[in-house]
């Protein structure tokens, strides 16, 4: 389940739920029980493997895409 962090409008107090995506969001301030805003914070993208960009979609010369076509071509010729 996600945690999702909400801000007091009244008193500025920050705090983190965790809750299901089909809940609704918190209405009022635990402290004082004034309305609250949930806080949107941008997430980290973490790219795994080798050369994504480099690779996979810069059209032109790398040495890896290159290697790859060449082999594509050898194995068809043996056919």
């Amino acid at each position: 389940m996600p945690t999702y962090v909400y801000k007091c409008e009244e008193c500025n107090y920050h705090f983190e739920q965790i809750q299901k995506f089909s809940d609704k969001p918190l209405k009022t301030c635990p402290r004082c029980n004034s309305k609250v805003k949930r806080v949107i914070h941008p997430t980290g993208i973490v790219f795994k493997g080798s050369g994504w960009y480099v690779n996979d979609s810069r059209p032109g010369g790398s040495s890896s895409s290159e290697s790859k076509s060449s082999d594509t071509k050898t194995s068809s010729s043996s056919d």
